[in-house]
């Protein structure tokens, strides 16, 4: 698929640049930004969806653990007396 975009010259004159400090194409640099920008983005809106689904749980069960229960839980790992993960409570 060809898609063109529009850049204004001072835009294309740093990824030439930063082309030639990265022996890349201007072509590669664009590529790379879009496919590295398009993966944050696709990252960030899953977080969003499993923060949304997770929110939708706790309405409809009112499971929960609290802050302070998850940082002593956290606090056991890697020691000699690390422990389950608690469980959730209402």
């Amino acid at each position: 698929m060809a898609t063109s975009v529009k850049i204004d010259d001072d835009l294309k004159a740093r990824i030439q640049t930063l082309a030639g400090q990265r022996r890349r194409s201007a072509h590669w640099i664009m590529r790379e930004a879009i496919r590295e920008y398009v993966e944050r983005e696709e990252a960030r809106e899953s977080f969003k969806q499993e923060a949304l689904a997770s929110w939708a749980h706790f309405q409809e069960t009112g499971l929960h653990l609290t802050g302070e229960e998850v940082f002593a839980w956290l606090d056991t790992w890697g020691t000699d007396e690390e422990q389950d993960a608690p469980e959730c409570h209402t």
